[in-house]
């Protein structure tokens, strides 16, 4: 029996939480075409044949801009630190850019205190010609010693099973020490606070997204029923009005969206209540931030 994990690293919006869904086979990471969409580690058990794998999807790898930024990194840099096999994602639509060497170089910085197995995984290959794809490979075969290359598409669900099966030679070994039934280490108040605000960020553009945060105020269990109460956090009141919209029409539909979601995952009825928060600079403020989960 092997037990091990993989961090899941990259730039910002490389397709990280859409493969740990993919190789989980549900939804417990939040997507959304906006880059850091992720802000915390979050973690999923795959039980394999002959092996048990916790992967950590992290928040992108960039250049912080505030205290928020600053403690993404930072969450990411200690994961690719501790995981045992690390799979560095970038895209086959497009060469090697900056925001690649920058996760390179905090992957080599990584490396120079643990060495370990690093796995090329190219994403989105359905997006792109297979014969046009070997000038991005060479590129990025130049980037790094490899250790394996995949190419995947988490989307189209294509050779994902590859990807896991050149994964379990190099975990450890050692007995899984999470049971059959966990997939994730996300409570049911984590999950509940990221579906609102995946789709506050779906619903909204411009600064709306990097200044939305969600605060669960209540969540009860009544037998099939979860009864949950939750603030959506920016730091303007013209960007509570944009969430709002008219006659509270975008509000009432990001509920909608995200309570159907949520009775999907839990597996029980919601009855969800939703409001829209000002905390001025709430992304600066370490307390805030500390409150918020980040």
């Amino acid at each position: 029996m092997k037990f091990g994990t993989v961090a899941i690293i990259g730039r910002s919006n490389v397709g990280k939480s859409t493969l740990l869904n993919r190789l989980l086979g549900e939804k417990i990471s939040i997507v959304s075409s906006k880059p850091q969409t992720t802000r915390t580690r979050v973690m999923g058990v795959v039980h394999a044949e002959g092996a048990q794998i916790a992967f950590l999807d992290t928040p992108g790898l960039h250049k912080p801009e505030h205290l928020l930024n600053r403690r993404m990194v930072r969450a990411a840099v200690e994961t690719l630190e501790e995981a045992d096999v690390l799979y560095m994602l970038m895209e086959a639509t497009s060469l090697p850019g900056p925001g690649d060497v920058s996760a390179i170089k905090y992957m080599k910085e990584a490396l120079a205190k643990q060495p370990r197995p690093v796995i090329l995984v190219i994403t989105k290959i359905d997006l792109v010609n297979k014969h046009k794809m070997l000038p991005v490979l060479e590129q990025y075969a130049k980037l790094f010693a490899w250790t394996e290359v995949v190419p995947v598409s988490a989307q189209a669900d294509d050779n994902v099973e590859r990807l896991l099966a050149v994964t379990v030679p190099y975990l450890p070994l050692g007995e899984g020490p999470y049971g059959e039934d966990v997939v994730t280490d996300q409570t049911m108040r984590t999950l509940a606070a990221e579906m609102i605000r995946e789709k506050a960020i779906q619903a909204t553009e411009d600064e709306v997204p990097y200044a939305t945060a969600v605060e669960i105020d209540e969540f009860i269990e009544e037998g099939k029923l979860a009864k949950i109460k939750a603030s959506i956090v920016v730091e303007r009141e013209t960007q509570k009005g944009i969430l709002i919209g008219k006659h509270g029409e975008r509000l009432k539909t990001i509920g909608t969206q995200a309570r159907l979601d949520m009775e999907r995952v839990f597996g029980m009825k919601v009855f969800l209540e939703l409001w829209v928060k000002v905390r001025k600079a709430w992304r600066e403020d370490e307390q805030t931030l500390v409150e918020l989960g980040y």
